[in-house]
């Protein structure tokens, strides 16, 4: 059994196979984090969505025309990394490309799946091609994340979408950390993920000249990766301190879900995240800060809401923050 489609995009061809090939783009229409060795041989990471990685190995690579590799999932005995395969090919039309993804090596039941993602993820192609934004994709609000890897992930899918459009004009912009422009809590929070990317063992290298999403999603990437090998058992050494494994991912789901809100209200934007995963945060929150962090000036005392507020405001509340309209 195999899923076939072709959908035209209008682009030459090598503007389109830059869309499914580089990691940047890939974030706007496909993946929260990627990870793309291009080359034959390569391997690739994809995390579709909180929760959902793909992984396999490039086999070949014809620039602008084809492009082949093996796929499959972390964690899946029916599919796993490796044991599928996915021809994509470009034909170039008068007014554009024809790109058409085959993906092969799938039982019925398993074509009939994955023919709803990848429709999902073509129609959002196209949507993509033909406006030139990028839209919140709902697959990634998951409402009960599984574990604090998973939470960080869907909290890092909504932070993206608001660093999107940050433009150069907001980066002097003050922010709700009062110590803190846009510009300086990009740098914040590039050398708080940097830090636990790097107690990690990951290969961590913050690049300030980059656009706000990119300079981040390429530390988060391997990041992420690296914490979901390790899991969350034991100690980490952050250098400064060695804190439980656990307390180490509740920060990074607070540095990638609070700050995502500080960058939205500084640039007149909407923090969108499902509620459910506001609320998981929250819980981390009140595991990780207490009064040594609120005495430390890591976080200012918690703020007063009604009952009746959100979990977002809630959170934000705890954070020592004042929520919108408060």
């Amino acid at each position: 059994m195999s899923f076939e489609r072709t959908v035209i995009l209008p682009f030459d061809a090598d503007t389109a196979f830059e869309l499914v090939t580089n990691p940047e783009r890939l974030r706007r229409w496909q993946t929260v984090a990627n990870r793309v060795d291009l080359q034959i041989g390569g391997s690739y990471r994809f995390t579709m969505g909180p929760g959902h990685q793909a992984s396999g190995t490039f086999t070949e690579i014809e620039p602008g025309k084809r492009m082949v590799f093996t796929m499959g999932w972390e964690g899946s005995d029916a599919v796993p990394p490796g044991d599928s395969t996915v021809f994509i090919t470009l034909e170039p039309l008068e007014k554009g490309t024809a790109l058409t993804p085959r993906h092969e090596g799938l039982n019925a039941e398993q074509s009939s799946g994955h023919a709803e993602g990848w429709n999902h993820f073509l129609d959002r192609l196209k949507d993509f091609a033909a406006s030139g934004e990028a839209a919140i994709d709902q697959w990634n609000a998951v409402p009960d994340p599984e574990n604090t890897i998973v939470s960080a992930v869907g909290s890092l899918a909504a932070l993206q979408f608001t660093l999107n459009n940050i433009s150069e004009a907001d980066l002097g912009k003050a922010t709700p950390c009062s110590e803190f422009s846009v510009s300086g809590l990009l740098d914040h929070l590039g050398s708080s993920v940097s830090m636990i990317g790097g107690a990690l063992g990951a290969a961590v290298s913050d690049d300030p000249s980059l656009a706000p999403e990119a300079r981040i999603s390429n530390l988060a990437q391997p990041t992420l990766e690296a914490f979901a090998a390790r899991g969350v058992e034991g100690e980490i050494d952050l250098g400064f301190a060695v804190m439980p494994a656990s307390v180490v991912a509740g920060i990074l789901n607070l540095e990638l879900m609070v700050h995502g809100w500080d960058f939205a209200q500084a640039t007149g934007q909407v923090f969108e995240i499902h509620l459910g995963r506001t609320e998981y945060v929250l819980g981390l929150a009140r595991k990780t800060v207490g009064p040594a962090q609120r005495t430390s000036g890591s976080f200012a005392e918690e703020t007063l809401v009604a009952e009746s507020a959100s979990s977002m405001d809630r959170l934000i509340a705890f954070t020592g923050r004042v929520p919108a309209g408060a």
